[in-house]
């Protein structure tokens, strides 16, 4: 983890300054031309004696500068209080400024890029900015020796107040911030015991965005309004793998407000002055498609395959091959008569992200500049960069805030993005450029939660326990192609399966997996592997369970004990206890369990769940989360909240489905989602911990859908081999 003074040894003392649309340091820009703006990204700034991470102006209010996207994970909130904590700063004098994009001094320390995802924004940051924070304080109180010629270690700060009690001295922040500036950072700041910690793991650590998101103030991509700015929509192919074969724009250029039409790798676009001339413009175009290599069966026939192919009546195809991701011992008596045996199918899931996706480009030859809610900004600059001609650097990238992604703004091809240069750069002249995707561009682009099947085979003992698992795993691969994707296994796709303490707990495994080629494109949906293979294990168990007349939890505690799982018995065992798990479910509810481990945090959930007219109604979740140090309790709480929701919405009714090649689905009223009124109180109960912390946007996803399944199967006797439980 780099100190300021780490920066500062390696020459890391300037940094593009990225701002507001038309906003300079706070001051508006009136009649700019787009030139203009696009010179904006371009002026440079010092760092400040407080390194990349933190800024104080001379009022004493402190700015932390976080190097993740906020969209609504509420990130910000923690990053920021890290800082404040080793800073002793006033929590009600921080706030929060978005990075530009810089991997040299920005990168998240667990990718090597500038990044946002896996979870990992408080984890990679954690010693990053306590360091950052540290380095800070220390300039301050050695500021206030020097100039009351007192001992450091007799200097103490509290809220932004640095004091002397021997001689009864104290100044603000404010005040020595001028001397402080002249102190040089310590190499290695002393951090803080964190059993002295003021801020971090109350509930004061709130978020600083509340108030903008709700009066309305808060910038997204939509609210981007620049001179001369055009907003642009894209025709796409019907089908995925389909390109432009011809097309007539006669009649869209005849629409008012249209002023362009340009042919684009991905489709046609239509530029216009206003986003209705846009829409309307790109609706009157003909465009005929070409489709001799795109993919045309549907979502049913391609299941249909995977289920051949883990079943043995069909051959790989192309140089897709069984690929052991966990193999031990003799598991031949999972093949026996006697073995139990499940299978589950899972189909494609749209992120069905609030703001779908959009992009305002700026391009004048190799000069270019965006503005959006960038979730990967290194990935971004350089697929801009290979568009424009340029180097990445020379993408200056302004992040705001994004309605969303769940993983869908991380796209290895930057695609909604490098749409919105291909046509700025058709434009040309500096002139803005707005892409906008409707629900239905964005229901129907692809880059969904892969179609997967698993196909499992247990053989007990004679107490009910495994003693031999064979699983197989058929799924596309998310990083095949992608600079993530040249090991041998593809992680995402068995993580979950593959390190699960149920097998660590059975003497002998064959687990495979096989990733064949199919033309729908596919991508990290929240929780990633983990949205199949949690669901996989957790209702295998469950059903383990029961064909050995077990309590679940009492089985699953065992398998535990077994596999040296602490953490997941820890999980287990809170939620079960908050659940009353020992005691009747009230009158018309049945409770089932599921545990996870995924991101570094083990989540543990009790779902009490009904039947209303045949379809599944969860009333109380009650969950436990290990993530480590929790350093912002309330937004854990709402993470899970959301990810639970977000995890009940995808297995209640989550359904992409293709006919001969086209999406089905294209707009909310298709694809089905939970309503306010669906959604289940959600307790969250955080296991006291001192580690590090961990993740907690994606854990709470995944576990949901089996404690539902293993509710359903307490109730009706049924297991549950599909998902959505909600057929059409």
């Amino acid at each position: 983890m780099n100190t300021p003074a780490d920066l500062r040894k390696a020459g890391a003392t300037r940094r593009g300054l990225i701002v507001g649309s038309a906003v300079v340091g706070g001051a508006l820009l009136v009649g700019c031309s787009p030139a203009d703006l696009l010179g904006v990204g371009a002026r440079k700034m010092d760092l400040g004696a407080f390194g990349p991470f933190i800024r104080i102006d001379p009022q004493g209010l402190v700015t932390v500068v976080c190097k993740h996207v906020e969209f609504g994970q509420g990130s910000h909130a923690g990053l920021a209080a890290i800082v404040a904590e080793e800073l002793d700063a006033d929590w009600s004098k921080v706030k929060v400024a978005q990075a530009p994009a810089d991997a040299k001094l920005y990168a998240n320390a667990a990718m090597g890029v500038q990044a946002t995802g896996g979870s990992t924004a408080i984890a990679n940051s954690w010693l990053q900015l306590r360091k950052a924070g540290a380095a800070a304080r220390a300039m301050f109180v050695g500021a206030a020796a020097r100039r009351w010629a007192a001992p450091a270690a007799e200097i103490a700060v509290r809220d932004g107040v640095v004091s002397h009690t021997a001689s009864g001295k104290q100044a603000t922040f404010a005040e020595l911030l001028a001397d402080a500036g002249k102190i040089p950072p310590p190499e290695a700041p002393v951090l803080k015991d964190p059993k002295t910690f003021t801020l971090v793991g109350t509930g004061r650590v709130r978020r600083k965005d509340a108030q903008a998101k709700s009066d309305g103030t808060a910038r997204f991509t939509q609210d981007v309004h620049l001179p001369g700015m055009l907003t642009a929509m894209v025709a796409h192919a019907p089908t995925f793998g389909a390109t432009v074969k011809a097309f007539d724009a006669k009649a869209a250029r005849q629409v008012p407000g249209v002023v362009a039409v340009h042919q684009i790798p991905t489709g046609v676009a239509v530029v216009a002055r206003d986003t209705w001339a846009a829409r309307q413009g790109r609706d009157a175009l003909q465009v005929t498609w070409d489709e001799s290599k795109s993919e045309t069966r549907s979502s049913d026939q391609i299941a249909q395959g995977f289920r051949d192919m883990a079943a043995g009546r069909a051959q790989p195809t192309g140089k897709a091959k069984w690929t052991a991701f966990d193999s031990r011992g003799d598991a031949a008596a999972a093949n026996g008569p006697e073995a139990f045996s499940a299978t589950y199918d899972f189909p494609y899931l749209a992120h069905a992200a609030m703001e779908p996706m959009n992009c305002v480009a700026i391009a004048d030859g190799s000069r270019t500049r965006l503005i959006f809610g960038s979730q990967i900004p290194t990935m971004d600059q350089l697929n801009a960069a290979k568009i424009v001609g340029a180097l990445p650097a020379q993408v200056q990238i302004e992040t705001l805030y994004a309605g969303g992604s769940f993983g869908r703004r991380a796209s290895f091809n930057s695609d909604y993005v490098a749409e919105c240069v291909h046509i700025a750069k058709e434009v040309g002249k500096a002139t803005p450029v707005k892409l906008v995707w409707t629900r239905e561009d964005d229901m129907a682009a692809g880059c969904y939660r892969p179609l997967t099947h698993h196909a499992v085979r247990v053989a007990v003992d004679k107490d009910g326990y495994p003693t031999a698992w064979r699983h197989r795993i058929v799924t596309q691969s998310i990083l095949k192609g992608s600079p993530m994707g040249g090991g041998k296994l593809d992680q995402t796709a068995v993580e979950g399966t593959l390190g699960s303490p149920y097998l660590t707990a059975t003497p002998a495994v064959d687990a495979q997996v096989i990733l064949p080629d199919v033309g729908v494109p596919v991508l990290w949906w929240r929780s990633v592997g983990a949205t199949h293979t949690a669901f996989a294990m957790e209702h295998t168990i469950d059903q383990l369970a029961r064909r050995a007349g077990k309590d679940p939890v009492d089985y699953r505690r065992a398998l535990y004990r077994k596999a040296g799982a602490a953490r997941r018995l820890a999980a287990l065992d809170l939620a079960t206890e908050k659940a009353g798990w020992t005691t009747p479910a009230p009158e018309g509810w049945t409770r089932g369990v599921a545990v996870h481990e995924c991101f570094g945090s083990v989540v543990a959930q009790v779902a009490e769940v009904r039947l209303v007219d045949g379809v599944p109604r969860v009333g109380r979740v009650v969950t436990a989360i290990d993530c480590g140090t929790a350093v912002a309790p309330d937004q854990i709480a709402a993470q899970m909240e959301g990810g639970t929701c977000y995890g009940l919405s995808g297995a209640l009714f989550g359904r992409i489905s293709l006919k001969d090649g086209r999406v089905e689905q294209a707009n909310f009223d298709g694809y089905r989602v939970l309503r306010n009124s669906e959604a289940p109180t959600v307790e969250t109960y955080i296991v006291p911990s001192t580690a590090a912390p961990s993740g907690a946007g994606e854990p709470g996803t995944p576990v949901i859908a089996p404690a539902v399944a293993n509710a359903l199967l307490a109730l009706t006797g049924k297991p549950t081999t599909s998902l959505p439980f909600v057929k059409a």
